[in-house]
């Protein structure tokens, strides 16, 4: 794999809480893109 890249946490529990974040916003985004694909 080329790039190796790591994704470090910011100070721990910020870090985790990005994570978090991110994956809910990446969960609704992909729940918007089925239903409009099913429309």
């Amino acid at each position: 794999m080329p790039g190796n890249i790591k994704i470090r946490p910011l100070g721990g529990a910020a870090g985790c809480l990005l994570m978090i974040i991110i994956s809910i916003v990446a969960s609704i985004l992909l729940t918007i893109l089925a239903n409009a694909l099913l429309r």
